[in-house]
């Protein structure tokens, strides 16, 4: 007899082979999952505290998707999260059994890095596609709203059964409502989409663009490197614009009609080549950036900024000037 079977004596002990799976890879005898399967119901039993605690050991193992299949082939996924256990044998294709959203699902964790939140999001991202899936002609398949509807299972179901700690479940939950925005990502989106983006998803960006390189499945190379390099690509221009945006500020709009009233000085080309040494000193850190009109005008009189500036008066004035 397994000695596996000596050791499967309270509610906590049910999840040891799946910690143990994730860890080494390793997985009871056919004997020992079979015992567990008929004390399955033992897990009821388990606190929500400690299954969140003995999963996400589980999961965040080397091996997450060998745990993760004896989980359901011991019952115990159908107990816990009975949303996930649904997906299996779930198509994503029509006339395609092996592309189910159990194996993708599988394949992603394993790709995931080995965070919790990420490993989390990972298992639970592609829930809502059970109920969104609609077959609108022969091999097409869509499931259209399957993030929202995924949040709102995850809420309903998982957190209610696993006590995720707070900042925990939160980052979860936003990683299932967000998992898809990453792969929308084109070149042509403004600075202004992307800016807008990066403000929405706010500090949990690193662990999004995690979860979207690792949902990037499939099989053909070509198609594989062009995901991961967009997702690349879209992970440079957020860094190359939080750079930009840490730059000084740039002058504050208006200042030109400012200085033609304060300074008396005509509209013209030496307007702009003042702002340029305002510019300069910004760049510099020799003045601040993003300060109001008035601090630059102060600027210009201490630093008698007009000098060697040739101030011509326009044209039309001059045109004028002589007729009178």
């Amino acid at each position: 007899m397994s000695t596996f079977l000596t050791m499967i004596s309270t509610p906590e002990s049910l999840l040891h082979p799946a910690v143990e799976a994730g860890h080494t890879g390793q997985i009871p005898d056919p004997e020992t999952t079979a015992h567990i399967a008929e004390s399955v119901e033992k897990i009821e039993e388990l606190s929500g505290e400690r299954r969140y605690e003995l999963l996400t050991e589980a999961f965040v193992g080397k091996h997450p998707d060998v745990a993760m299949q004896w989980l359901r082939d011991a019952g115990l996924l159908a107990r816990l999260l009975p949303e996930l256990d649904a997906t299996v044998a779930f198509s994503q294709e029509g006339g395609r059994r092996h592309k189910d959203v159990w194996e993708h699902t599988k394949t992603v964790v394993l790709q995931a890095v080995p965070q919790p939140t990420v490993r989390w999001g990972a298992v639970l991202h592609d829930i809502g596609k059970v109920p969104t899936r609609r077959f609108v002609g022969e091999g097409k398949v869509t499931f259209h709203g399957h993030a929202e509807v995924g949040v709102r299972m995850f809420r309903r179901g998982p957190a209610k059964r696993i006590c995720f700690p707070e900042p925990v479940r939160q980052r979860v939950e936003d990683l299932i409502r967000y998992h898809l925005r990453p792969g929308q990502y084109e070149e042509g989106w403004t600075d202004s989409a992307v800016r807008r983006f990066t403000l929405e998803i706010g500090d949990l960006m690193p662990e999004l663009l995690a979860l979207s390189r690792a949902d990037v499945t499939s099989g053909r190379p070509g198609k594989r490197r062009r995901c991961l390099n967009m997702i690349a690509k879209l992970r440079d221009r957020i860094a190359a614009l939080e750079v930009e945006d840490t730059k000084p500020k740039p002058l504050p709009a208006g200042l030109g009609t400012l200085l033609m009233i304060a300074l008396k000085l005509p509209p013209g080309r030496h307007l702009a080549e003042i702002r340029d040494r305002l510019a300069t000193l910004v760049e510099a850190g020799e003045i601040r950036g993003g300060e109001v009109a008035n601090y630059y005008l102060e600027v210009i009189r201490a630093r008698s900024l007009l000098d060697g500036v040739e101030i011509r008066e326009p044209r039309a004035s001059k045109k004028s000037t002589a007729g009178e």
